[in-house]
């Protein structure tokens, strides 16, 4: 993070609590022409401090109403087991995010359904089947205190 000077960083907080803003918008929150704005963007997105835009779609809104962390322990860690593991992640929509993780698990999966019955379906067909899981722990959401996709981008608070 070297490289970005105060002014990149306004733009990147910007753009991460609203993608949209124009480049006007964005020229007036960080104090530049809308010229210079452009040409900063371009080299954030280019040196990718920006990953891409979203949208942020209201989950419950589309009918999708119960959010859980699973934790799963894989049986094996053998190469071939944990590409197939991963493979058969990736084309499961539900699984909104998976890290390999330190400590009691494996992975940490964030998984949402729209009920516990669609829920149960995923870990009961998807999860537990799996010859290379060895267990899953999963603890259902029951309210979300804080969730964001913003990274600090300052130290000092």
């Amino acid at each position: 993070m070297a490289d970005l000077d105060s002014f990149d960083i306004r733009i990147l907080e910007a753009l991460q609590s609203n993608a949209q803003l124009t480049n006007s918008d964005l020229a007036d929150q960080a104090r530049l022409s809308a010229s210079q704005i452009s040409r900063r963007v371009q080299r954030l997105e280019q040196d990718d401090y920006i990953d891409r835009r979203v949208a942020i779609l209201n989950s419950s809104k589309l009918g999708l109403g119960v959010t859980a962390f699973v934790m799963i322990v894989m049986r094996t860690h053998a190469e071939s087991e944990i590409l197939a593991f991963r493979e058969r992640l990736l084309r499961l929509p539900e699984v909104q995010e998976c890290a390999k993780i330190t400590g009691d698990g494996d992975y940490m999966l964030r998984v949402i359904t729209a009920d516990l019955q669609s829920y149960n379906r995923l870990l009961t067909e998807y999860l537990l089947k799996a010859s290379e899981v060895a267990s899953v722990r999963s603890s259902i959401v029951l309210e979300e205190i804080k969730r964001t996709t913003a990274v600090p981008l300052r130290t000092s608070r």
